[in-house]
């Protein structure tokens, strides 16, 4: 992408200018926006803007960058609303908090065209990606409703032993919520609505990229919940998150990022074994396409899965295995597919390719690609390489070496390699070296073939896929990883069961102790023993 084909401000259309500069002073804290009277925070899109020949950042508003005390302040909030679980909102109840995130979700569908419009210009995300996150979130949002509904009807009152029990959940307390720049919204609510659902309270900050788009919801959160339930902050990371984590108040961790950053935030927690983490953290998803695969089906599927949103997902192929026999032609359908992806801007129809969102991205590219490129590696499509900007061009690099960093560090982004291989214990080598292991993608026909390969695979990564690409959903599917991938599990019901403990009420069994539960069960006051 020339530096010439980024717009001008007078060429985006009409319908997707950003619109004025957002300066937002407002942070939500116990129920209230604290207005921030220091430093703000300039948040620049990664789609920069063409005056005469040269690039300028398109400025899209401001945050509060806030401090040590102000993070501390609604780290205190949060505590006070949880009141060691007996505040209002652990203590309301799984059916009555369902019926607030219900409302919480009418009212979000309302605010569709203004977040999706954010997206698009925070993190360069195409229309039809972005209109998509939006529609996930919701669906995401009843799924988990649902899984909560089903937490509760499970629940009966059981007698085994001599013992009358009713088992339940409870929540864990205050937990922190990081969501990605990735899919700011999506992932950062696929913790936060199970964290609110279970009965915790929440001090979210929401991701460096992707960060207007929380605008809309503080008012949201303000009118609908307790005061105190979300706490919203903003600002850099070491001034205002690992204070919070040395403080010892917060109970969970519920992060999506690198797995620097979650360690970061977890060594520094001052008593480890009260805090319970959720994390999605980094991948190096390998595709292995074998002897005698449909190579048409590989080529489109790898395509897809390497270079969608720029290969911007954790769950993009990183890397991809050919069999010896198969790699030239394979190597030719991926670059046909490649010659009709389409790029440019997020508002052109049918666009894959994008800005790249962070700006130290293409950088770092550039550096990997030089390492493979010293060391034996060729550009094999025409455009590979080049770029201005945001704006890197996707690079098909082969062949590939363990030498090569860009065989073990996580690019994130659309430089895709391609490595020819004659054994599958050389793949296997590469899966036991990786610092990463959330999923595969296996490329074959014959089920003989695959047999002793998917029991050897299972046990090293998260999810096997075959012939087709890496991915989360559907979302109901467990979504983790081992090694540096994942800590716990991301999906509806896991995430409901990981921010809340197990909660039991017994009895020793006898016909009063019996008609005690039943008289619990139909009383609305013990919202453990929840009516339908």
């Amino acid at each position: 992408m020339p530096a010439e084909l980024f717009p001008r401000e007078q060429d985006i259309p009409t319908n997707w200018r950003p619109g004025p500069l957002r300066e937002q002073r407002e942070y939500l804290v116990n129920g209230f926006f604290r207005v921030w009277a220091g430093a703000l925070t300039e948040i620049f899109s990664p789609i920069p803007v063409r005056r005469e020949d040269r690039l300028e950042p398109r400025l899209l508003g401001r945050v509060p960058n806030l401090d040590r005390a102000a993070a501390l302040d609604a780290l205190s909030a949060a505590r006070a609303t949880y009141d060691r679980g007996r505040g209002q909102w652990p203590t309301l109840g799984i059916v009555q908090r369902a019926a607030v995130m219900r409302e919480f979700a009418r009212r979000l569908a309302s605010c569709r065209a203004e977040i999706v419009l954010l997206l698009m210009w925070e993190t360069a995300k195409s229309r039809a990606e972005a209109e998509g996150e939006f529609d996930r979130t919701l669906r995401n949002l009843d799924e988990a409703l649902e899984e909560a509904h089903n937490l509760v009807a499970s629940g009966e009152i059981a007698v085994r032993e001599g013992i009358s029990a009713r088992c339940g959940r409870a929540p864990r307390g205050v937990v922190l919520c990081l969501g990605p720049s990735n899919h700011p919204l999506n992932e950062t609510f696929a913790t936060l609505v199970p964290a609110l659902l279970m009965g915790n309270t929440v001090v979210l900050k929401p991701p460096r990229h992707g960060v207007l788009l929380f605008r809309p919801l503080l008012a949201l959160w303000r009118d609908l919940l307790p005061p105190g339930v979300v706490n919203v902050i903003y600002g850099e990371g070491d001034e205002v998150l690992l204070p919070l984590m040395r403080s010892g108040d917060v109970d969970a961790l519920a992060f999506i990022g690198s797995p620097q950053v979650g360690q970061s935030l977890v060594q520094v927690h001052p008593r480890p074994l009260r805090l319970k983490s959720v994390m999605g953290l980094g991948a190096k998803n390998a595709a292995v396409v074998l002897p005698g695969a449909d190579l048409q089906q590989a080529a489109r599927e790898c395509l897809l899965g390497a270079l969608a949103f720029n290969g911007q997902r954790c769950t993009a192929l990183k890397i991809l295995f050919v069999h010896r026999a198969e790699v030239s032609r394979f190597i030719d359908l991926f670059l046909r597919g490649l010659r009709a992806v389409r790029w440019g801007m997020p508002w052109r129809q049918g666009v894959w390719l994008t800005p790249l969102i962070e700006p130290h991205r293409p950088a770092y590219l550039r550096e990997l690609l030089a390492d493979a490129l010293r060391q034996g590696a060729r550009i094999l499509n025409p455009d590979g390489g080049a770029g201005a900007g945001p704006w890197f061009p996707p690079t098909v690099v082969s062949p590939v070496t363990s030498a090569m960093r860009l065989w073990r560090e996580e690019q994130f982004g659309p430089l895709v390699p391609i490595v020819s291989f004659d054994r599958w214990g050389e793949v296997e080598d590469y899966l036991e070296q990786c610092d990463y292991a959330q999923q595969i993608s296996l490329f074959a026909r014959d089920a003989a073939q695959l047999d002793p390969l998917i029991d050897s695979v299972v046990n090293q990564v998260g999810r096997v896929n075959l012939n087709c690409k890496c991915q989360r959903g559907p979302d109901h599917l467990p979504f983790g990883g081992r090694k540096d991938s994942a800590v716990d599990t991301l999906s509806a019901r896991e995430v409901l069961m990981a921010l809340s403990l197990p909660a039991v009420v017994a009895a020793r069994d006898s016909a009063e102790s019996r008609r005690l539960m039943e008289n619990l069960s139909v009383s609305d006051r013990c919202r453990f023993f929840p009516q339908d």
